[in-house]
C-alpha cells in the first residue's frame, strides 16, 4: 500500500482538484471578509460562493445583511487591492441552523377539580369505546391542581 496523503489523491482527479482549489479560494475570501468587518458582524457573515466575478455573502439575519450592504463598496475595494477580480458583491440572508436544542419534557396536564368532575360525569354517560378509553387514560395521567 502506498503512503500518499489525501491531498495527493485529491489532486489526481481533475474535477476534485478543481473543487478543492475553489474551496481554498473561498476560504481565502472568507479570511479577507473576517479581517475587513467588525468582529460582531464578521461572526454573522460568511462567503458562500464566487462565480463569474460575483461574490455571494450570506448574512445570518436582516440586520447583518443591511450593515453588510452598507459596506459593499469598502469590501469591493479591499478585494480589488488583493487582486480579486470582483464585479459585484451580493448579500443574501441565510440563517444558520441552530444547534439541536433539547426540549423539556412535556408536563402532565393539571386538571382542576371542576374539570375532573365534568370528565368523570361524562364518563358515566359514555358507552364503552375509544373516546371513553382515551378519557380514562387522560384522567389517570393528568394530575389535579
Amino acid at each position: 500500500m502506498s503512503s500518499h496523503s489525501l491531498d495527493d489523491h485529491l489532486r489526481t482527479d481533475t474535477a476534485i482538484a478543481s473543487l478543492q482549489a475553489h474551496a481554498n479560494h473561498l476560504l481565502r475570501l472568507q479570511r479577507v471578509l473576517e479581517t475587513a468587518l467588525p468582529p460582531a458582524l464578521s461572526r454573522t457573515c460568511r462567503v458562500a460562493n464566487l462565480k463569474q466575478g460575483v461574490l455571494i455573502i450570506h448574512a445570518e439575519n436582516g440586520a447583518a445583511a443591511s450593515k453588510l450592504r452598507q459596506l459593499t463598496t469598502t469590501l469591493t475595494e479591499r478585494y480589488h487591492s488583493l487582486s480579486e477580480p470582483l464585479t459585484e458583491i451580493r448579500i443574501k440572508v441565510q440563517p444558520v441552523d441552530p444547534l439541536p436544542q433539547t426540549r423539556p419534557q412535556p408536563q402532565a396536564a393539571q386538571l382542576g377539580e371542576g374539570a375532573r368532575a365534568s370528565i368523570e360525569s361524562l364518563l358515566d354517560k359514555l358507552p364503552d369505546g375509544q373516546l371513553r378509553q382515551a378519557l380514562v387514560r387522560f384522567i389517570a395521567v393528568a394530575g389535579s391542581s
